[in-house]
């Protein structure tokens, strides 16, 4: 009889032991689907590309990095523009943004060879103000970007 309530004992001891391990399973299935929603990858790839670009104008003028990534930018921007939304910013105000940084990113690349460096850096901030106008809309308004 001793034998029949240890292996009771011992099912019972396995069945909560896999109720915990699907409880957690469940729960970092969950928290991973979460994460995953709040990943923006595209607007990560732009932002590494527009700091490379804007950070040396506005911490030393110098645009000698703004002038060698136009294009690369402008490439990025409009592999952001086509790539899939996150359903957080799937709304039009945000399409209408990814457009029109998309163009003013090409229209930048494609024109730089004839603008004067006061026009570049006009440009550049206004691209790189857009582009803020994204992340805000990104992280509900609360960015707190540093620069």
């Amino acid at each position: 009889m001793s034998m029949k309530i240890s292996l009771i004992r011992v099912s019972a001891l396995l069945l909560i032991v896999a109720m915990i391990a699907c409880s957690k399973k469940a729960e970092t299935t969950e928290t991973t689907t979460a994460a995953a929603s709040d990943e923006w990858p595209e607007m990560d790839s732009f932002h590494m590309v527009m700091a490379e670009a804007f950070h040396p104008y506005k911490d030393s003028t110098n645009l000698e990095p703004a002038k060698k990534l136009a294009a690369e930018m402008a490439t990025s921007a409009e592999q952001w523009q086509a790539a899939p939304l996150p359903e957080k910013v799937n709304n039009d105000d945000v399409k209408a943004k990814l457009v029109t940084l998309k163009n003013d990113t090409r229209a930048f690349a494609d024109g730089i060879s004839g603008m004067t460096d006061e026009q570049i850096g006009k440009s550049l901030t206004a691209l790189h103000d857009s582009f803020h106008g994204l992340m805000e809309a990104w992280h509900g308004g609360g960015d707190k970007h540093e620069h």
